[in-house]
């Protein structure tokens, strides 16, 4: 017949009555027995001690570690706080570098002022332009209200932009002499030959103008400047267009054709000056 569950339970008072009496077994034993205990201690330090030091290893690993966390999580707010100041430079320097650019071309425009005294001028800001590859017609961020009307002439980096061919209060339109709807009387060479600047976005995709109607036997040379013509009934006298590159003779025999450079770079236009004075009221 099989013993019932509960009579194999120890009383907790008898376990513990046991553990007393070895306990105090042990402490007689120690008392009187001091080299066999000695002994004992001796092997329970083999065991003990390396498992010690092992723990205490373990301890420093595993602190050593939480300290190395510690710096990680510390370097990563460092280098997320270092982006941001780099960041803060990069918009630093962008601006300093815009207000730079922006001060060279006030430069520019500056040196361009003062090569015609005689005239009365304003500078003005480019705010849109076409959407052709050329800037054959762009609007300017002055107008009526700035003393601009149409005929007015707008000059930009070396030579002549266009000319107004719309005002309102507070903004103005301009046509480039590249557009192909423009034609100036100017003069070329030593002997200030009469001659017309032809305007041609075709032919400015492959970078040039044509000036045509040249004096065959008129003194014209490489590299020689195309300024605008007194005789001209919209544009002042002397404003620098172009630069000579090429020169051919018309099949008439009595003309040359010169192909030119221009002195403004229709494909970064920013500020501008307009003389504010007009030769002459035309219609457009």
């Amino acid at each position: 017949m099989k013993q019932s569950k509960r009579g194999r339970d120890i009383s907790p008072r008898y376990l513990f009555l046991a553990l007393t009496i070895i306990c105090v077994v042990f402490l007689v034993f120690s008392i009187f027995f001091k080299d066999q205990t000695q002994k004992i201690r001796g092997y329970l330090s083999r065991i003990i001690v390396p498992l010690q030091e092992g723990a205490d290893k373990a301890g420093d690993t595993l602190s050593d570690g939480l300290s190395y966390f510690g710096d990680v999580k510390k370097l990563k707010e460092e280098n997320e706080k270092l982006k941001e100041t780099l960041k803060e430079y990069e918009n630093e320097a962008a601006k300093y570098q815009a207000e730079l650019s922006e001060l060279e071309d006030l430069r520019s425009l500056y040196e361009l002022d003062k090569k015609f005294p005689d005239y009365n001028m304003t500078a003005a800001r480019v705010f849109s332009t076409d959407s052709s590859s050329w800037f054959n017609e762009l609007y300017i961020d002055k107008g009526l209200n700035d003393g601009i009307y149409e005929g007015c002439n707008v000059l930009c980096d070396n030579g002549l932009l266009g000319i107004v061919v719309e005002s309102y209060d507070n903004y103005a339109r301009v046509r480039a002499i590249i557009d192909d709807r423009s034609n100036i009387t100017a003069e070329v060479g030593k002997d200030n030959a009469l001659c017309n600047v032809e305007g041609s976005l075709k032919n400015m995709e492959e970078g040039f103008l044509y000036v045509t109607d040249i004096n065959k036997n008129a003194s014209v040379e490489i590299g020689d400047r195309v300024i605008t013509s007194n005789v001209s009934d919209r544009y002042f006298f002397g404003i620098t267009i172009g630069y000579v590159t090429e020169i051919s003779y018309d099949p008439n025999n009595l003309t040359k054709t010169a192909k030119i450079t221009m002195a403004v770079d229709f494909k970064d236009v920013k500020d501008v000056l307009i003389i504010t004075d007009r030769k002459q009221v035309v219609d457009y």
